[in-house]
């Protein structure tokens, strides 16, 4: 496996967003491995970032500069990056935080059709509701390892339990033993 077999969606993009950039420039910067700094982005590459900003909604704001965009939309570009990175494992870092619930589960869609398209997605999140609906599997973790398998037989109340005290068992406050 190599770098470039992994997408990552961070938990806040650190991008300036007043900079002039277009939804395409940015959805684009996936291509980063094979394009390079001065690259330019080929018709075939162009076509997969298009791809990727079709299957977040966002394709008929190509040309919108970020800096107009709601949080909402910001994230589904910034799920578009990822997915035109065409990487075997997306790996994304609470990647709903600050979204409306409408644009949360039209991105959880895209992540299912990922996992159908035998893409591993490696998600960390905390609404365990999201995760019994879209993820087959889980690994439940809580500065250590509770278990890992079927999403059914891994959040039960009993391995909840077990990582609320492991939790509580490192002095965090008690909002993160949830």
């Amino acid at each position: 496996m190599s770098r470039r077999d992994i997408a990552y969606l961070p938990q806040q993009a650190d991008i300036d967003r007043s900079q002039p950039m277009t939804v395409f420039e940015l959805a684009a910067m996936g291509l980063w491995y094979e394009i390079g700094f001065f690259g330019r982005v080929s018709a075939a590459q162009k076509e997969r970032v298009m791809h990727a900003l079709r299957r977040v909604e966002m394709d008929g704001a190509a040309d919108r500069q970020i800096a107009h965009l709601s949080n909402g939309q910001f994230q589904r570009v910034l799920f578009a990056r990822m997915l035109a990175q065409d990487a075997k494992f997306l790996l994304l870092d609470e990647p709903f935080n600050a979204v409306d619930a409408q644009t949360t589960y039209a991105l959880l869609d895209v992540l299912r059709r990922c996992n159908g398209d035998k893409q591993a997605v490696i998600a960390v999140l905390h609404d365990y509701e999201q995760v019994r609906a879209y993820f087959p599997n889980t690994l439940l973790i809580a500065r250590e390892k509770i278990m890992a398998g079927k999403t059914e037989e891994v959040l039960t109340e009993s391995c909840l339990q077990q990582a609320a005290a492991a939790m509580q068992k490192h002095d965090y406050p008690q909002w993160c033993a949830a």
